[in-house]
């Protein structure tokens, strides 16, 4: 990967986990750097499960790969924000 490449990957991962925290409902109790390291990963894993199945190389915007990433960063807040939303001490 060149240094844009890199650059491209993490403006697009912060643009991913903004995204994934708009589709989850409800609100997350979450930092906003934490949805953006969700979506930096995401936009990363993405990748690599979209080039491994073959439909990465594409012209133009990636769609497919482009949603893909969305719902793995949306599955990943889910499941970060749950793991937090449990942490929480309720007093009787």
């Amino acid at each position: 990967m060149t240094v844009t490449g890199i650059i491209t990957a993490l403006i697009v991962g912060l643009i991913i986990g903004a995204l994934g925290r708009l589709v989850v409902p409800g609100r997350q109790n979450m930092p906003m750097w934490l949805h953006m390291l969700i979506g930096v990963g995401a936009a990363l894993l993405g990748t690599v499960i979209a080039r491994a199945s073959g439909f990465a190389d594409t012209a133009g915007v990636d769609w497919r790969e482009l949603l893909l990433q969305v719902v793995l960063a949306a599955i990943a807040v889910a499941i970060v924000a749950g793991v937090g939303g449990r942490r929480s001490v309720s007093r009787y």
